[in-house]
C-alpha cells in the first residue's frame, strides 16, 4: 500500500477475504458503495442477509478515536435509537487485515427523507433531540470538536500547501482566511454554546427512511460540537429549520442563540471541505470526482465565497 494511493491493494479478492478472515462465507457478490474518505462495500454472505464492509482511510483516526465512534453508536442502539452500529465479532467491532482497518456493519435500506415533508422534518428533529440527549451524557476525548483550529486554520494550510491553489490566488485566499479569523471566533465567544457528541455530518445523504421512519448511519464525522451542526444541514430553508426545532423541543431544549452559528458553520464546512480535497488529491479517485476543484475559477469562486462571508459576520 502507497500513501500516493492508500487502497491500492484494496482489490476484490482482498475484500471477500478480510470477511471471510473474521468468520464470515461470502457469497462472491461485492457492490462498492459511494464513499470518498473510506472504501465501503456491501459484501455477499451465504445464507445470510450481506453486510457492509468498511475499511479506513489510513492516517485519518487514531484507534481510540474509532473506538469512541464505534462506542457512541453502540450507546445510541442500546437506547432503542434507529442508528446503524458495527458488527461484535469475537468481542470486537474494529478489525485489521494487512495494513488496513476495518468494521462490518448490517446492512440497512432506506430511500431518502422527504424535506419537504413537516411530518418528515419534525420526526428527525425528534430523533436528533434523542440522539442528543445520549451525546449529552459524556464526551470525546479522541476524536477532537467543530472549532477554528480543525475547520479552519489546519484546512486553510492545507490548501495552501497544495498545488491545486492557483499561485495567483495564494495572496487572496490566506487574506480571505485571515479576514474570517476574528469573527468566526468572535461569534462562538458570543454564543459559548454547550459541545456535545454529534453525528457532526448530518446532511440528508446520511439519513435513510423506512416504513417505520429515519435512521442514521456513518457516525465517522462524529465530533464534539453544538447541536445546531445536526440540524442546518437537513435545512431547507427557514420554514424546515423551524420544523426540525418544533420536533427537537419535544425531547430537548434548544438553546436559540446557537441560531447564529449556522452561517459560521455553513462556512467553516466550505473551508474544512476545500481543505479535505486539497489533503487527498493524491488519491485517484478524488482527481477524478472532483476534478472541477482543479480550475483556477473554482478556486475564485471560492474565495469571493469566503469574502462574502466574513463581510457579513463583520456587520
Amino acid at each position: 500500500m502507497s500513501a500516493l494511493a492508500p487502497y491500492a491493494d484494496l482489490n476484490p479478492e482482498r475484500v471477500l477475504a478480510a470477511v471471510e478472515a473474521l468468520g464470515l462465507y461470502t457469497d462472491g457478490r461485492l457492490l462498492a458503495l459511494n464513499s470518498y474518505e473510506n472504501r465501503v462495500y456491501q459484501v455477499g454472505i451465504e445464507d445470510a442477509a450481506p453486510v457492509v464492509a468498511k475499511f479506513y482511510r489510513p492516517g485519518r483516526w487514531s484507534d481510540a478515536a474509532i473506538a469512541e465512534e464505534h462506542a457512541f453508536a453502540a450507546e445510541l442502539a442500546a437506547a432503542e435509537l434507529p442508528v446503524v452500529a458495527p458488527l461484535l465479532i469475537d468481542g470486537r467491532s474494529l478489525h485489521t487485515t494487512g495494513a488496513h482497518r476495518l468494521a462490518l456493519y448490517p446492512r440497512r435500506g432506506g430511500r431518502a427523507p422527504q424535506l419537504e415533508s413537516a411530518e418528515h422534518l419534525q420526526w428527525m428533529g425528534r430523533l436528533i433531540a434523542r440522539i442528543h440527549g445520549i451525546g449529552a451524557r459524556q464526551r470525546f476525548a479522541a476524536r477532537g470538536a467543530i472549532d477554528l483550529a480543525t475547520f479552519l486554520h489546519a484546512p486553510a494550510a492545507a490548501v495552501l500547501a497544495s498545488p491545486l491553489l492557483p499561485t495567483t490566488s495564494a495572496a487572496r485566499y490566506r487574506s480571505a482566511i485571515a479576514a474570517l479569523d476574528a469573527p468566526l471566533q468572535q461569534r462562538f465567544d458570543a454564543v459559548q454554546p454547550q459541545c456535545l457528541r454529534l453525528h457532526g455530518d448530518c446532511h440528508p445523504g446520511n439519513v435513510l427512511w423506512t416504513d417505520h421512519g429515519p435512521h442514521f448511519v456513518d457516525l465517522d464525522d462524529a465530533r464534539l460540537g453544538p447541536a445546531v451542526q445536526d440540524l442546518w444541514m437537513l435545512a431547507t430553508d427557514a420554514r424546515a429549520l423551524d420544523l426540525l426545532l418544533e420536533g427537537y423541543a419535544e425531547f430537548r431544549d434548544f438553546n436559540p442563540a446557537e441560531l447564529t452559528l449556522v452561517e459560521p458553520l455553513r462556512t467553516l464546512r466550505q473551508v474544512h471541505w476545500a481543505g479535505w480535497i486539497a489533503q487527498r488529491w493524491h488519491d485517484p479517485a478524488f482527481p477524478q470526482a472532483f476534478a472541477f476543484v482543479g480550475e483556477a475559477r473554482w478556486w475564485e469562486q471560492h474565495i469571493a465565497d469566503l469574502n462574502e462571508a466574513a463581510l457579513q459576520m463583520q456587520e
